[in-house]
């Protein structure tokens, strides 16, 4: 699937999936294959959990982790889709191998 990318110069981070678009801060992230990658990896686990679950475990993973760590880098680095997403966004062959629900191999270990 090709990803519809929207150019959003007031987003904070440098880019975010929220299928079936992915927002980028500035026009050059467009045409960074990890970037893209990190952001396709998260589109599969989207899909994978119907979407909308996705976001509310996304949201609550975050918060639990915010709690714990007292530090928002430190719980966004440590929530299971993103540790899967930074894990993998350098291999552009990973979405063709990944096995269903990969990110459940992440949720021990935060």
């Amino acid at each position: 699937m090709k990803p519809i990318i929207i150019h959003t110069p007031w987003l904070g981070p440098a880019g975010m999936a929220l299928f079936p678009f992915i927002l980028i801060r500035e026009r050059r992230f467009e045409f960074d294959p990890v970037l893209i990658n990190h952001e396709l990896i998260h589109f599969r686990q989207q899909l994978e959990m119907l979407i909308i679950p996705f976001y509310l475990l996304y949201l609550i993973n975050y918060l639990f982790n915010r709690i714990k760590y007292r530090h928002h880098y430190t719980a966004y680095r440590k929530m299971y889709y993103e540790r899967e997403a930074y894990a993998n966004e350098r291999d552009m062959n990973y979405l063709k191998k990944r096995k269903f629900w990969a990110f459940l191999g992440y949720l021990k270990g935060g």
